[in-house]
């Protein structure tokens, strides 16, 4: 097997949780198997999430935790993405981190459009894992929500700026998981892990 460059992004504002736990699992087995990995805690990134009035002619300076972020993902194979599901979507600092970070020049060229008008990708070439964390099981969010949070990370967000496919394995229920559950996922993230995928 060949080893890929994998950034993951544990995608949790909080310092402990079910995802970070998950996003080690992966990362520690995927660096077991050889791969090189970077590794980023959404909970220790320090940045302003709000674009506030700037524009992509005048957007913020990034701040080093979010450079240090898309560094990793313009060098990346394979990108790791674990989250939790809150009010259907992303939590809002993780929606921050695409909003800042993901910029026209780096991620995608609005000066090469397609015939549709949309700026030409420029991160193509990677594949992406989300791993989603959520109370509602991944059949309920196929048949009564459309997989919309899917809809949005791979065709609105990682699929704009070319990362594709975007695979996704669901952990439900995941708000009070007994011990013998968690174990079981992580031996699943792990797995994941080994075979960068």
């Amino acid at each position: 097997m060949s080893t890929r460059k994998i950034i993951i992004l544990n995608g949790h504002p909080g310092k402990e949780s079910l995802n970070k736990t998950l996003a080690e699992a992966y990362r520690d087995a995927a660096k077991g198997a050889g791969h090189d990995v970077r590794y980023h805690d959404l909970s220790a990134m320090e940045f302003d999430m709000d674009y506030g009035i700037g524009g992509y002619h005048n957007y913020k300076p990034l701040e080093p935790d979010l450079e240090a972020f898309l560094t990793d993902l313009e060098w990346a194979e394979h990108v790791v993405l674990t989250t939790p599901l809150w009010w259907g979507a992303l939590p809002a600092k993780l929606k921050g981190v695409f909003d800042r970070a993901l910029l026209p020049g780096r991620t995608f060229d609005t000066r090469n459009t397609s015939m549709l008008g949309l700026p030409a990708p420029m991160l193509t070439g990677k594949t992406a894992r989300v791993l989603l964390t959520s109370d509602t099981p991944a059949v309920f969010l196929r048949l009564f929500y459309s997989n919309a949070v899917k809809k949005i990370l791979s065709r609105q967000i990682l699929g704009f700026v070319g990362v594709r496919p975007t695979r996704f394995t669901s952990f439900a229920p995941a708000s009070h998981p007994v011990a013998s559950t968690v174990a079981a996922w992580c031996q699943k993230a792990s797995r994941l892990g080994e075979r960068a995928a």
